[in-house]
């Protein structure tokens, strides 16, 4: 189906600086993976966010991967996460021994509710995984606060929030580790995938990239002379690379885990570094057009636009509204927004009603809020920087009519005019 106004799927479009730098770099003689395009995109990553370290990888996925490994988790802890989110919030979790308790949200943020998050901390409690759901910081003084109280790890799963603050401070620097996301439909992308780790721990730093080579997460300990395997002896090569790592210097005293390819190709951090520096165009942009959504639909009887909490500001990578009073059935609703060629899409379904979170003695009602909410009331319109101010009023007329169902097609096309 051809939408009228698609979910685009480049969130923030490429422009000529980054069709540049990827020619540049393709017609040098620079190697592709892991070397100065990288390191540089690091560094103005940590800068904008203002992280001690940041740490490029190839999704956000393995962002949330790699930091739940440093955690060292065992049989028997706790984590508190948020079931409003993408599934890979907790992927890294469902393999391991560890209990997974979802806490419910708060309904005007749509992001894990403190007070929740409260009552659900035990002895046991090694991490709180929160989703800055849209692009709101949601609740994250008060997360912070409780991780701060209690020895807990607080994980930012920062892949809406690129541009979000509370209190003028980044999201993503609230917390021990923010996961970032420049999957295409981001508020920036590398070339439709790729992640990034920010810390203000610098040994869980350095375990990271070790982990992102493909080195093993392990505890290596100086030999007191050099390695010689029998009648083999030791190699005097002159070429600095010849994988064979430590042999000859370091025996293992103990390993925690395997290591993974996770490293960013050049190419796409190339492209992080121009996008980057486009951001607070970008960021105007969708800020603007959400404006005229709030607006133009803030007089529309049945459907509720959220508020920005005081002191935030929010990266608006999604445009979440609740529908409200005696309207249509929200799935009705999102029927009636497609036929007139506004492309719906329900972000997300409450993780811990999955079957596999339910096969971990997950069930209906652990989070009644955000199951109330996902049923009944949620919908997400569409927003990114390459609609127009015209496809956006068109969208305040599609859900006016949806919400009126007497109203035709027609007339949505007129009022759109």
């Amino acid at each position: 189906m051809a939408y009228r106004v698609p979910q685009t799927g480049q969130g923030s479009g490429y422009d000529d600086a980054d069709i540049a730098a990827v020619v540049d770099l393709l017609r040098s003689p620079a190697h592709l993976s892991d070397g100065h395009q990288v390191a540089l995109f690091e560094r103005d990553f940590a800068t904008r966010i203002g992280a001690r370290d940041a740490v490029a990888v190839t999704s956000c996925t393995m962002a949330l991967e790699l930091v739940t490994r440093v955690l060292d988790l065992r049989a028997g802890d706790e984590v508190i996460a948020t079931p409003l989110t993408f599934q890979a919030t907790t992927a890294a979790l469902l393999g391991l021994p560890v209990r997974v308790r979802f806490a419910d949200i708060d309904p005007d943020t749509l992001c894990l509710d403190p007070a929740a998050v409260a009552r659900l901390i035990t002895p046991r409690t090694r991490a709180i995984y929160t989703t800055h759901y849209a692009g709101l910081c949601g609740g994250i003084r008060e997360l912070a606060s409780l991780a701060q109280q209690h020895d807990i790890t607080l994980v930012e799963d920062c892949a809406h929030a690129l541009g979000a603050s509370a209190d003028d401070k980044a999201a993503g620097s609230w917390g021990d580790f923010g996961c970032w996301s420049f999957h295409s439909l981001k508020n920036i992308s590398t070339l439709g995938q790729g992640g990034m780790v920010t810390t203000r721990d610098p040994e869980r730093a350095e375990r990271i990239r070790a982990l992102r080579a493909m080195n093993p997460d392990a505890r290596f300990v100086p030999r007191h002379r050099s390695m010689s395997f029998g009648r083999y002896g030791t190699p005097t090569l002159p070429r600095p690379v010849t994988h064979e790592k430590n042999a000859y210097t370091h025996d293992c005293a103990s390993i925690r885990g395997s290591g993974l390819n996770a490293t960013m190709s050049e190419p796409a951090a190339a492209v992080g570094r121009t996008q980057l520096a486009r951001l607070p165009d970008l960021l105007e942009r969708r800020r603007m057009l959400a404006g005229l959504l709030d607006r133009g639909l803030a007089d529309v009887s049945g459907v509720r636009v959220l508020p920005v909490p005081p002191g935030h500001e929010h990266a608006r990578h999604l445009y979440p509204v609740l529908l409200d009073g005696p309207t249509p059935a929200r799935d009705d609703v999102a029927r009636r927004l497609e036929a007139l060629g506004v492309e719906i899409v329900l972000r997300y379904f409450p993780l811990h009603l999955l079957p596999e979170w339910r096969a971990k003695g997950c069930r209906l009602g652990t989070a009644p809020v955000a199951e109330r909410l996902w049923f009944t009331r949620l919908l997400n319109l569409p927003l990114s920087p390459q609609l127009s101010i015209d496809q956006i009023e068109y969208v305040v007329a599609a859900v006016r009519s949806a919400l009126q169902p007497e109203q035709t097609h027609r007339e949505v096309l007129a009022d759109a005019r």
